[in-house]
């Protein structure tokens, strides 16, 4: 039994996790989750695409790999007994050129040093049966690949941390962390909490949100808008899970894929723009401080001049649908421009070093009482009952 107090300040589903995680660990410490908005789930866990990763992709050893494939696991096993959609579709990651087929061999290796579960490489004749309108040289296929729905497990964690006697509070806007003796204070305009430790998993803001505690800059998060379409219902039912392109080994985004949605409807995207907002979900958004801050940054500048050429095809999928549709023909070519709307778009919030260096994995700083999850790209909704295990093994010194 404790009489600690544990602050979480975030209310995506990480932050839900490790609060969840911590009413188990630790019966009678008093957890308090703060959020700035009304509701969970608001930025990056209600934006995605509502995949539950297999493990195909993360360099082996990685906390990406070792928590996604744990991770998967917990949350299919959650959502069984909490009867929350889990809808295990399966995924094709498809070569259509002589290129793609190579990392395609690299990505296989990969995919089984993970243990992805049932995975296995097919040829055009099977690509078919798998998915009777798409095409390509060659594919691999996960078929233990899932969808859910993120926002609903969110909700479903910050209801379990409330029944164990936990607080989760909205409209609660972190603007200081003062470090009193024996204890940290949480300051808003709607108030204070007083904590004896804070866990920070502010997503789009986590390096911003860290500074305030005594953070290093470093990563800075450099927000990249993610924009959909929807495919039309007439053409809905031409996929039947997921299909993906094979990654570009050189960025950590996935590329412009196929996504089915547990409401039946069919996604098309996201591509990845530079946003000149951290929660610019729209094209127009902007924000002078946020843009300061991704310009005032060096690794902006290193990263911008090692990769502006796919910087720019990306901005011209923005702007111009039949861009954006000529790389999604090559994996399912009946679907084109007139068959598809603008959907909605997420950000990611895609931490950078000072070097330009895209930060892949999972990052995570421990202050003294303070433990910052600074970096938790996808597949952190996949790991997120396993990045709760984690961070407190992080925190009872029990892992690095």
């Amino acid at each position: 039994m404790s009489d600690e107090t544990i602050g979480i300040i975030g209310a995506g589903i990480v932050g839900l996790a490790i609060g969840r995680e911590l009413t188990k660990r630790r019966p009678g410490a008093r957890v308090v989750v703060v959020e700035k908005e009304s509701r969970v789930a608001v930025h990056q866990t209600g934006h995605n695409s509502g995949v539950v990763h297999a493990g195909i992709y993360y360099r082996p050893g990685s906390l990406k790999a070792l928590l996604c494939t744990r991770g998967g696991a917990m949350l299919r096993e959650y959502c069984a007994d909490r009867k929350l959609p889990y809808d295990e579709c399966g995924k094709l990651v498809v070569a259509v050129n002589a290129d793609d087929v190579t990392r395609l061999d690299a990505l296989a290796a990969r995919a089984g040093a993970n243990l992805v579960p049932g995975l296995r490489r097919v040829g055009p004749e099977e690509i078919l049966e798998i998915e009777p309108h798409g095409t390509g040289l060659a594919a691999l296929y996960s078929p233990k690949t899932a969808i859910t729905d993120y926002v609903k497990i969110a909700q479903s964690f910050a209801d379990d941390i409330m029944a164990a006697g936990g607080e989760v509070r909205f409209n609660f806007p972190v603007t200081s962390v003062r470090r009193d003796t024996g204890a940290l204070s949480v300051l808003s305009p709607a108030g204070e909490v007083r904590a004896d430790e804070l866990i920070v998993c502010a997503g789009i803001q986590s390096d911003l949100v860290a500074g305030l505690a005594g953070d290093i800059a470093a990563p800075r998060i450099i927000p990249f808008r993610g924009e959909y379409m929807k495919v039309k219902p007439e053409k809905a039912d031409m996929v039947r899970g997921l299909i993906y392109p094979v990654p570009d080994p050189r960025y950590p985004f996935l590329g412009v894929h196929y996504t089915r949605r547990v409401d039946g409807t069919l996604e098309v995207g996201p591509n990845a723009v530079l946003a000149t907002a951290r929660e610019g979900y729209r094209l127009g958004d902007l924000s002078a401080r946020d843009l300061w801050g991704i310009a005032s940054w060096p690794g902006t500048w290193r990263m911008a001049a090692k990769h502006w050429r796919t910087g720019i095809k990306e901005m011209y999928g923005s702007v111009s649908k039949s861009a954006y549709m000529k790389a999604a023909r090559l994996y399912v070519p009946e679907i084109g421009v007139q068959d598809v709307v603008r959907a909605g778009a997420g950000v990611r919030a895609q931490a950078l070093d000072r070097d330009g260096s895209l930060v892949d994995d999972f990052r995570i700083h421990r202050l003294g009482p303070v433990t910052a999850v600074r970096n938790a790209p996808s597949p952190a909704a996949t790991s997120s009952m396993a990045i709760a295990e984690h961070v407190l093994d992080v925190i009872d010194g029990k892992a690095t």
